[in-house]
């Protein structure tokens, strides 16, 4: 049965889309949107380090489906883990299911079992799946031999690390969104003394758009040291 904990039904943050996913390859995009229709190959792995987007793309695709008019459903193992056959259970129904963080499952054998059974219940069904995993399916400690091999039949994405240009696109476009007046001398100051993990990042402009929209100025190099007085290192 279903738990109103889990954390499966969500309103996808407008901030991750395909669309806005930067440097995106566009051989890459375009399996992921084959995907998201619901196209002939029904499983895909995403692998990437930390700070690489997998969660971005897991969001992006599940709101990508929905915009094509199919259920989709984000299911984080984070959230999840010691109750995954619940969690497997209540998005059952789902066209397209994401399950991201793979590798947190590794030792965790019962675990393991609600994700291969959850896998199999998907592909007898004709529903997507897409997987995310900080390695590949081979190199992770998994248990279940028969789950390793049902994730390395999935069609594979790797994603690289995001470089200072990719960084500072991602805050460009990502203020941009949020109707932010940020020049790039102010993002490459940011960038300079903030913590450089993209979640944190994309957390902090979360917190400049709202001490902008309050002040009612734009986001300039003062301004920004000002705001973040606290968290950051005095600078030029």
């Amino acid at each position: 049965m279903s738990s109103p904990q889990l954390p499966l039904a969500l309103r996808y943050p407008p901030d991750q889309r395909l669309d806005t996913f930067v440097t995106a390859d566009p051989a890459v995009l375009a399996q992921l949107r084959d995907v998201a229709l619901g196209g002939p190959r029904r499983a895909l792995y995403v692998a990437g380090g930390a700070g690489t987007g997998k969660t971005h793309l897991a969001i992006a695709l599940c709101a990508e489906a929905e915009r094509l008019g199919r259920r989709a459903a984000y299911l984080p193992v984070r959230a999840a883990l010691g109750r995954l056959a619940d969690a497997a259970q209540a998005v059952h129904g789902a066209d397209l299911i994401a399950v991201d963080g793979v590798e947190l499952l590794a030792g965790h054998r019962g675990e393991e079992i609600a994700l291969f059974d959850l896998h199999n219940r998907a592909h007898d069904a004709g529903r997507s799946v897409l997987y995310t995993g900080a390695g590949w399916p081979d190199a992770l400690d998994l248990q279940l031999p028969d789950l390793r091999s049902r994730l390395a039949q999935a069609a594979r994405i790797a994603l690289p690390l995001l470089d200072d240009a990719g960084r500072h696109e991602l805050l460009r476009l990502r203020a941009i969104r949020r109707g932010l007046q940020v020049d790039a001398a102010t993002i490459d100051w940011l960038l300079r003394r903030a913590d450089r993990d993209l979640p944190a990042l994309t957390a902090l402009l979360d917190r400049l758009d709202r001490a902008s929209l309050a002040s009612q100025r734009r986001l300039t190099v003062p301004f920004v040291r000002q705001v973040l007085a606290d968290d950051v290192g005095p600078g030029p």
